[in-house]
């Protein structure tokens, strides 16, 4: 009898994120009693920054929302003021990424408002808006903040337009858009910029997507594939890659991978299930994680993307049975990084009038700072005015650090131009060796000059000094058009931050290469003995 030896293939892959795991909050710690709408369409239906969380509510003759102070915790008053201004129904809320303070709506009324909300939140109903933007013939069901850019909006509605709005014009009633683009035959679904902006993706009631120039509203890339009908679009970062979650043929629910620049068909596709619930994406792009929830279901599914194939790695899920009918998600700014903490959703329980924070952790045993998964992450400063948009210019976020106490030389402006998997030759292009250990004995003879000389002075640049110490960073590494030596205490500072953080991601990439070429050693050795064995 003979015995035939199976090959057993492992599959290692090195991750610091395969044992995240989703962490509910407590009932203390939740939001209780909060009249979630019952409205069926599907979007968010609410939005947090670090100071508020705003929620669209049921309410009775027109629209409403309700904001309520992040630390604003336990049993919500059933008459707690609200935003109040639409004659219809609320479909969309989202913050300002720039101002804590702004949170913009749209409604069944088919006007897109502008608000401001006081520094202590909302204590009386708020019914006048800051701008009110009229242009749309019909109902306005979604809205998304330029990345970017100050005081540029996208809205779109059931008139199939898309119209970008600039807000910072005397008039307190905008009705004429900067521009309105007319590329879709249905219904818009979902928006998504890239990160600078300058490529816009949607989803359309057609099940095509389509990547579009926002400035002038030029169609580039538009999908033409059976068997993927994609109702949710994300940009995946710097990767130069689309997310789309949608139906099969078969009419599973199903997730498919897409090159920006070529849209015939997906690089990968995968099944999750057949249930009817719209599968809402979520992509953190300093983890590279990629969090898959679906409307009505209590678990959320999450991967780790890369740049290779096969570029999506399953990592595991987390399961609850409070189904959630929309959610938001915090700005990195407002994580607890001392818990490790790495993303944190909000989930809508209807079912309980319940809003339930939900942390994403990486468990670690140390409370310190963890340096390895805070890369710098894009801040709350805009890169640009909306007239340099306009104008032609595109730019990358502004960067920031996680660090606590690190408002110090914390912002730097990221190139657009850099692609986040260059080869590490070109991540050497400008780097010396030696270059980490010159600026900290800089830095060091420098401090000691300073405090031998003179009294302390404020440790805090000036906008002269951030903005010339920032044209040294592009994407997080030296920027090889500039080596001209530091001149300021915040260059040199900025410059050893950098290479210190060059120097984690070269290992890092160092550390993977050695896991692959064991995995391969491992794949070889079993073909042989597979072989021998025949």
């Amino acid at each position: 009898m003979t015995i035939t030896k199976m090959t057993w293939r492992p599959q290692y892959r090195s991750s610091k994120y395969r044992h995240v795991f989703g962490k509910p909050a407590t009932k203390e710690n939740c939001y209780d009693g909060v009249p979630i709408t019952r409205s069926v369409h599907d979007n968010h239906l609410c939005t947090v920054n670090p100071r508020f969380i705003a929620v669209i509510t049921e309410c009775a003759g027109g629209g409403a929302f309700l904001v309520l102070s992040i630390n604003h915790t336990g049993k919500v008053d059933p008459h707690h003021p609200k935003v109040s201004g639409h004659r219809g129904n609320v479909l969309d809320i989202k913050w300002n990424p720039f101002n804590d303070f702004c949170i913009a709506s749209c409604s069944e009324d088919t006007t897109v408002k502008i608000w401001d909300i006081p520094e202590h939140g909302v204590l009386k109903n708020i019914i006048v808006p800051r701008k009110e933007l009229q242009g749309h013939s019909r109902r306005v069901g979604l809205i998304e903040w330029h990345p970017t850019a100050n005081n540029i909006i996208f809205s779109t509605g059931y008139d199939y337009q898309v119209m970008v709005w600039k807000l910072d014009v005397p008039e307190q009633v905008i009705k004429n858009p900067v521009r309105s683009i007319s590329v879709h035959s249905d219904v818009v679904l979902s928006m998504s910029f890239n990160t600078d902006g300058s490529r816009l993706a949607t989803s359309c009631k057609d099940k095509k997507i389509r990547v579009i120039d926002p400035r002038t509203g030029t169609l580039l890339q538009e999908t033409n594939c059976k068997s993927h009908k994609a109702s949710k679009v994300l940009f995946l970062g710097n990767l130069k890659m689309l997310l789309s979650t949608g139906n099969s043929r078969w009419n599973h629910r199903q997730i498919a991978l897409w090159d920006q620049e070529d849209l015939s068909q997906p690089s990968y596709s995968e099944d999750l299930d057949g249930s009817s619930g719209v599968l809402f994406p979520f992509y953190d792009p300093d983890t590279h994680m990629l969090y898959i929830a679906g409307k009505g279901d209590g678990n959320i599914r999450y991967y780790e993307i890369s740049p290779e194939k096969p570029y999506v790695h399953y990592l595991t899920e987390y399961r609850s049975l409070l189904p959630q009918k929309g959610m938001s998600v915090m700005p990195k700014r407002g994580l607890d990084v001392c818990s490790c903490e790495i993303f944190r959703f909000y989930k809508l329980v209807t079912i309980k009038s319940l809003i339930e924070p939900l942390s994403m952790i990486v468990p670690r045993r140390s409370e310190s700072y963890q340096e390895d998964i805070y890369p710098m992450t894009a801040g709350n400063k805009p890169s640009m005015t909306a007239d340099e948009w306009i104008g032609g210019l595109d730019k990358g976020p502004v960067m920031m650090s996680l660090r606590p106490g690190s408002k110090l030389d914390s912002y730097v402006e990221l190139g657009s131009g850099k692609d986040p998997t260059d080869s590490m030759e070109t991540q050497h292009s400008c780097s010396r060796p030696g270059l980490s250990l010159l600026i900290q004995e800089r830095l060091d003879a420098k401090e000691g000059n300073a405090r031998k000389e003179s009294p302390p002075t404020s440790l805090f640049p000036s906008t002269d000094e951030k903005s010339s110490s920032t044209s040294y960073v592009s994407n997080g590494q030296l920027d090889s058009t500039r080596c001209s030596p530091p001149k300021t205490e915040n260059e040199l500072r900025q410059l050893f931050y950098k290479q210190q953080e060059e120097i984690r991601r070269l290992k890092e990439q160092l550390n993977q290469k050695d896991v692959r070429i064991k995995q391969l050693e491992l794949e070889i050795k079993n073909v042989r003995n597979s072989q021998a064995n025949l």
